[in-house]
């Protein structure tokens, strides 16, 4: 009897590249970005899924890459910090960042940055957080508030707490997301 194999070859698309890795089974997408990958803009903080710093987007959506086995992440579409700009041309997050400082040492940035644009996509459309008042469906996405930006970004922590500049890259980047939606939608 051949005992069972402890690896796996997977073939994972990030940022619109497929990379084909033989990885053991207990291999975090964390860890193949940056170890096999080279991919080192997602950072380890806690490693325990609690501080955010890890933060990419599968499938669109916020996820801790230190919890994400990555034999599961095969098939899934994955954006690490590096796939968030289009070319040379920085993300409206990525440019909030820098605009309005932030980030002091940087070290959470590329979670926050993740997790903001995924903030944005959500808010958009029409998820409620812990604090929206109004649920309904109908109601539509509640204003994003200061409020609503920090309890939508509270899994990413800044131990420098940069909070401040965080939520106001947020809310730049969401309203220029919203003047970019109105003009396509007039132009067509």
């Amino acid at each position: 009897m051949t005992p069972p194999t402890s690896s796996s070859t997977v073939t994972l698309n990030i940022n619109g590249e497929k990379h084909t890795l033989t990885v053991d089974h207990r291999t975090t997408l964390l860890d193949a970005l940056r170890d096999r990958l080279d991919l080192t803009g997602t950072k380890k903080g806690c490693d325990h899924g609690q501080c955010g710093a890890c933060t990419v987007l599968v499938d669109g959506r916020r996820t801790v890459s230190c919890l994400q086995l990555a034999v599961a992440s095969e098939g899934r579409e994955i954006t690490t910090v590096e796939g968030v700009a289009e070319g040379e041309r920085l993300h409206p997050v990525q440019q909030a960042f820098l605009d309005l400082d932030g980030f002091q040492c940087g070290y959470c940035t590329p979670g926050q940055i993740c997790s903001a644009v995924a903030v944005i996509e959500e808010h958009a459309a029409g998820w409620p957080s812990a604090v929206t008042a109004d649920v309904r469906p109908e109601a539509g996405p509640p204003p994003l508030t200061t409020e609503e930006i920090k309890e939508r970004m509270s899994g990413n922590l800044c131990r420098c707490g940069a909070y401040g500049q965080i939520a106001q890259a947020v809310a730049r980047a969401a309203a220029e997301a919203s003047t970019e939606k109105l003009t396509e939608e007039t132009t067509v």
